[in-house]
């Protein structure tokens, strides 16, 4: 009986198999192309982006006034290291005086023999000089004394010093180490709304751009410095007393000035360095930060709002301006628009507080 056996798999060779190879390399990449088109990210419309972009930018104005105030601490931190190192040299310089003095009698002393009061009156020839010498003498040791008394204190005050240097230097280091973290955590923010506004075609990202600029009709082509001279305010500023009214004039003199985070003038703000430099020049001192001015004077309902007084928005007390009347307020509002003026209702309002 015959064996069965498989019948043998014939394998394609030349153009047959060049074909096949061919075939399958279309089908694949056929595939690809379909699974590529249904993965593929959409392009976001221009209202998302706006959307995210506004975002960002508030996140990037939370981490700027938390700069702020890291830089403010920086700064007084180092005022005082720099008040404590001063006061260091100055006991330092009185020290080695002290001991100079001190080595000076010593030496004198040393030269006299040292003699005890006793066996210099038995050997003195003249004992009404001698009691005369050891007045002095007796003198001189009160002097030396209070000298090593003093000595003695500045060596204190000089370790306490140290002590309290050091103590500041390791407050400096961390709060700049704070400033590091959140001008990172500003720039990181920044540059991704930037990624995201150039995928706008040109037409929306000008659009966008006059939008957020506060242009718009016959404003669109308007440069920033003559929008700003034509809302001058004619006439004296209305407000209820003089240095506020001196803060609204500055206000006003400051519009289409840009928007820079960490600024605080002349050329350029940001929003709680606009209203610090405004006040400034009416002679009022203001914290650098949007959540420590909402503390620097009397808080006032929104119904109470006198121009001057300064407004805060949003929940986390990022944003202020300073309000000019009639439901208006003068800001700088972010990156790539500049110092303007804008309704209060534009942002989430959050608080009022009157200085001055």
């Amino acid at each position: 009986m015959a064996a069965h056996r498989k019948p043998k798999q014939r394998t394609l060779g030349g153009p047959a198999a060049r074909t096949a190879a061919g075939l399958a390399l279309a089908g694949a990449a056929t595939a690809t192309l379909l699974d590529g088109a249904a993965h593929a990210t959409p392009r976001p419309t221009p209202a998302k982006v706006k959307a995210d972009v506004d975002r960002l930018y508030r996140e990037a104005e939370e981490a700027t006034e938390r700069y702020n105030g890291a830089k403010e601490k920086a700064d007084a931190t180092r005022r005082a290291l720099d008040g404590l190192r001063d006061e260091a040299a100055r006991r330092t310089s009185r020290l080695n005086s002290a001991r100079t003095a001190l080595g000076s009698a010593a030496a004198a002393q040393y030269r006299s023999g040292g003699l005890d009061p006793a066996v210099q009156l038995a050997l003195s020839s003249d004992p009404d000089q001698y009691l005369e010498r050891a007045a002095l003498a007796e003198h001189v040791g009160q002097r030396q004394a209070v000298a090593i008394a003093s000595v003695r204190r500045e060596l204190t005050e000089i370790g306490r010093l140290r002590a309290e240097s050091t103590g500041r230097l390791a407050d400096l280091r961390r709060h700049e180490a704070a400033l590091g973290r959140h001008k990172s955590t500003v720039q990181s923010k920044l540059a991704s709304a930037r990624t995201l506004l150039a995928r706008l075609t040109a037409e929306q990202r000008r659009a966008y751009e006059a939008q957020v600029a506060g242009r718009t009709g016959a404003d669109a082509g308007t440069p920033a410095a003559d929008r700003a001279d034509r809302l001058q305010p004619r006439g004296p500023v209305q407000a209820p007393n003089g240095r506020a009214a001196q803060a609204v004039a500055f206000a006003y003199g400051a519009l289409g000035k840009p928007y820079v985070w960490g600024a605080t003038g002349p050329n350029a703000y940001d929003c709680s360095g606009l209203t610090q430099a405004a006040w400034r020049s009416a002679g009022v001192s203001l914290p650098r930060t949007t959540y420590t001015q909402i503390n620097a004077g009397q808080r006032v309902s929104r119904s109470q709002l006198a121009p001057g007084d300064l407004v805060f928005f949003y929940s986390g007390i990022s944003h202020v301006g300073l309000y000019i009347g009639g439901g208006k307020m003068i800001h700088a509002p972010r990156p790539g628009a500049p110092v303007r003026i804008a309704p209060i209702d534009e942002m989430p309002f959050a608080g009022a507080t009157r200085v001055g």
